[in-house]
């Protein structure tokens, strides 16, 4: 038995790559679902994401303070996480002000667990960003600039207490 397929299904590309990113977007998805009632043992997450992607939502101050890319973990301090298909809510403590944060899994770039030593990065396209002004940016140039600038990093202690530490994301990653 032969099968005909229609002419558009014969000039489709598979893109495995984008594929193959959406199933691990899945891992991080699925890791949050888990956690919607805190944190098995020892476990926390670290999740850096573009804030200037379409569909991010955080507070002015936070954008300020973090305009191109933030890193938030996730680990005792943390609310209402809820988490959808496409996309996930959480309430975090900043300098000892709640700040509600909804992000898209699409602005996600890195993902890591370092209490199982397991990470992820992700692929964004810059160029869809959102500029300062609210429009889309297509300039090239500008997204290329942006993702050169040094990445900014959330407290591991987010209530803002003395004895809070800076951690860097790039120690989870492959060089």
């Amino acid at each position: 038995m032969s099968r005909k397929w229609p002419a558009k299904m014969a000039n489709t590309v598979l893109r495995y790559d984008k594929m193959v990113e959406d199933a691990l977007r899945g891992v991080l998805r699925d890791s949050l679902i888990a956690s919607q009632d805190g944190l098995p043992g020892d476990h926390h997450f670290y999740i850096t994401f573009r804030t200037r992607h379409p569909g991010v939502e955080i507070s002015d101050q936070l954008m300020a303070r973090y305009p191109d890319e933030m890193t938030i973990v996730i680990q005792h301090q943390f609310w209402g996480l809820e988490v959808t298909p496409e996309w996930f809510e959480v309430t975090l403590s900043f300098n000892r002000i709640n700040e509600r944060l909804h992000i898209p899994f699409s602005s996600v770039t890195a993902f890591a667990d370092p209490s199982a030593k397991f990470g992820l990065q992700f692929q964004v396209d810059p160029s869809i960003e959102i500029d300062s002004e609210g429009s889309e940016t297509e300039d090239a140039a500008l997204a290329e600039e942006a993702s050169k600038e040094p990445r900014a990093e959330t407290e591991t202690n987010p209530a803002g207490d003395a004895g809070g530490q800076v951690i860097a994301l790039d120690a989870f990653r492959k060089k």
